[in-house]
């Protein structure tokens, strides 16, 4: 069974950035899509970001493109997000998720295994 540790969250002002990390263990040589979301105060919980390790294929929200970059470290198993340019509204609690199979990436549905968040607070 996958297990995924993210960590890497903190209280940060406008502007500055932070790198989330997101540990993998227990999985198989497949290759796996990983992602994450963010649920925010009184918001449901939304894509962010993806990654596939089939074609290293990336996929962004809208709203975090250009700011927000995925990435993954395939000796350790870990996915990364570097986010740059934070502002008040990424203020979330940041999940990853991965599955082996080749499913929509963008839907929570997708995803098999996920961890239990890193708390982004982004100050103004």
């Amino acid at each position: 069974q996958v297990r995924l540790v993210e960590s890497g969250g903190g209280l940060v002002q406008a502007g500055d950035s932070l790198r989330l990390s997101c540990a993998a263990s227990g999985r198989s040589n497949s290759n796996y899509s990983v992602a994450w979301f963010r649920q925010g105060p009184g918001r449901n919980r939304e894509f962010v970001a993806g990654f596939r390790e089939s074609d290293g294929s990336t996929y962004y929200a809208n709203s975090v493109k250009g700011r927000f970059t995925i990435s993954r470290d395939n000796a350790k198993y870990t996915v990364y997000l570097q986010m740059n340019n934070l502002n008040p509204e990424d203020t979330a609690l940041y999940v990853c998720a991965s599955t082996p199979y080749y499913r929509n990436i963008y839907s929570e549905r997708a995803y098999d295994a996920w961890g239990r968040g890193t708390q982004v607070t982004i100050s103004s």
